[in-house]
């Protein structure tokens, strides 16, 4: 991969997930979703992103977590789902430093408590970011209501932030998870990039990688986009592969066969 930066220009590789929050692609769509949730956490209250795989949704939980100052927040992530109650509970508690051990009720309580004490003690607010929470049993949301229910229901301490897919919307519209949907005060989302988005994302990643060019021509463009139809992760991996099918062609630009080729070996 060295010979392949240096045939392009970057300084690092593009296109891989190893990029701060500061240098992130800031198309309206996320800067609008990062806004919404972070406001809502400044609220007291709970929110949510939907948002179909591959189309940033972990980028923007990074970015509300970066957005939320360590002097008023204390935020949490935890990307673990698709446990029983008991077992989810045991996984918040060592989220927030709390030892796992005990009966549902007890972590249920031990949970509550040390939030309260945050907010008392402190004098910051607790923030839980639940990735892939479309992967949560319904039980579990059950007991996210339960969690932040103090003072019998009078009190905001903890604010969570679900991130999943469009599964998970679909669980909350059920009838017995009506109490936390309603909890949950805001509702944002994420879609694909547009032809001229992707082309602004493209020449952006070139750029925080190092290059003062783009490698990739207009009908590379149109064929990353045609195969991926925007979606950022495919994106990512096509271009990526792609730059490596033009080093082995010996070329120094992009261009739609190398896009195919790429293809060949990427998803069945």
């Amino acid at each position: 991969m060295n010979d392949v930066r240096s045939r392009f220009g970057f300084r690092a590789m593009p296109f891989t997930r190893e990029i701060g929050v500061d240098k992130v692609f800031n198309r309206p769509q996320l800067t609008e979703a990062v806004r919404a949730l972070v406001d809502t956490v400044h609220c007291r209250a709970s929110a949510a992103l939907i948002a179909p795989a591959g189309q940033g949704k972990t980028t923007a939980l990074r970015a509300v977590a970066t957005a939320l100052p360590p002097a008023r927040y204390r935020v949490r992530y935890t990307a673990i789902t698709g446990l029983s109650q008991r077992d989810m509970c045991r996984v918040i508690a060592v989220t927030v430093g709390l030892p796992p051990a005990g009966s549902y009720n007890w972590l249920v309580r031990k949970i509550q408590d040390a939030a309260r004490g945050e907010v008392e003690n402190d004098a910051v607010r607790p923030v839980l970011i639940i990735d892939d929470a479309h992967e949560l049993r319904p039980d579990v949301l059950s007991m996210l209501r339960v969690i932040t229910n103090f003072d019998m229901d009078s009190r905001l301490v903890l604010s969570l932030v679900l991130g999943g897919q469009p599964p998970l919307a679909t669980m909350l519209r059920r009838s017995e998870h009506e109490d936390i949907a309603r909890r949950i005060v805001h509702y944002a989302t994420l879609g694909p990039l547009s032809r001229d988005e992707l082309v602004q994302y493209v020449t952006h990643r070139c750029a925080v990688a190092g290059s003062v060019r783009v490698p990739f021509d207009e009908a590379a463009l149109d064929a990353i986009f045609e195969v991926g139809r925007g979606n950022l992760r495919a994106t990512d991996v096509i271009a990526y592969k792609s730059l490596d099918v033009a080093h082995l062609r010996d070329r120094d630009t992009v261009d739609a066969t190398c896009v195919v080729e790429a293809r060949r070996h990427l998803w069945p």
